[in-house]
């Protein structure tokens, strides 16, 4: 077992055989992220999510949230993460964790819960999700044309394969990379929840100052959802690369904010959603 996959036993069926074997599924356990922050009266500290996750680079994950929602907006912004909480009984991971944001950072939870429920899978209309990232102060990116060759783009799922170690362990966990216009990988994280994954990449290109990554690509596993491409804008990242579809609101946002989007990349086939001028 490590802390992203479990041993079990299954009966594995065989035409008319069944046979008990050692199998591996991926660990799925809650995460609870506490928010430490100054206010006028003095510190406090609040819940503010809980996400089913893979354990493993909490922090990244935790700092990735922070900044796709636009608690934080620099890695100076935040003075400790630390988790706490008792160890799952099968795992023994710890699933709280606590980031503590600096002085200056002043936060407005009316707002985070504001974008909790216009991004949430709750039916709220696109209208209403794309006014809470405008809120947020996004804006659209510059295009600078042929900013990435076909001919990277196209090797970008089987590089992203071979980084998938735990996926090849349980085959249960999506992934995201980052990479430049040269197709090197620079961060690649899995996890059971797409958006997971991705929050991992945002919190790994953050504390090392990379972003806004302007000069990065993206790439994820699955399909590109509308709460996928409001990650990878507040990262400034110009290219989403799927291997599968988008939806129809992630293709509003791309090309509302001039992002970048590739759909059913596989081979040397793709699909460009918007801004095909980044792409030669």
């Amino acid at each position: 077992m490590t802390d992203r996959s479990l041993s079990i036993t299954v009966n594995k069926i065989r035409g008319d055989s069944a046979n008990p074997a050692e199998d591996y599924v991926a660990v799925e356990e809650p995460l609870e992220i506490r928010l430490g922050y100054s206010t006028p009266a003095g510190r406090t500290a609040k819940s503010i999510s809980i996400t089913m996750r893979t354990p493993g680079n909490d922090e990244e994950l935790a700092i990735g949230f922070l900044y796709s929602e636009s608690i934080i907006t620099r890695s100076s912004d935040v003075t400790s993460v630390v988790h706490s909480g008792p160890a799952a009984p099968d795992t023994g991971n710890h699933n709280i964790v606590r980031v503590d944001l600096a002085t200056h950072v002043e936060v407005d939870l009316g707002r985070l819960q504001r974008h909790f429920y216009t991004t949430s899978s709750c039916g709220v209309c696109g209208k209403s999700s794309l006014d809470a990232l405008r809120v947020t102060g996004a804006e659209a990116l510059d295009i600078n044309r042929d900013q990435f060759r076909k001919a990277v783009l196209v090797t970008m799922p089987d590089a992203l394969r071979d980084h998938q170690r735990t996926f090849d362990q349980t085959g249960g966990l999506h992934a995201a990379a980052a990479f430049d216009s040269q197709g090197e990988i620079l961060v690649v994280h899995e996890d059971v929840g797409r958006h997971n994954a991705v929050d991992k990449v945002v919190g790994a290109l953050l504390t090392r100052d990379r972003l806004p990554a302007s000069d990065l690509g993206l790439i994820v596993s699955g399909r590109a959802s509308f709460e996928l491409m409001q990650k990878t804008l507040v990262a400034g990242i110009p290219l989403l690369a799927a291997v599968s579809a988008p939806s129809s609101l992630a293709v509003r946002l791309a090309t509302e904010f001039n992002v970048t989007l590739v759909g059913f990349l596989r081979g040397d086939t793709f699909n460009i959603y918007s801004a095909r001028e980044r792409i030669t």
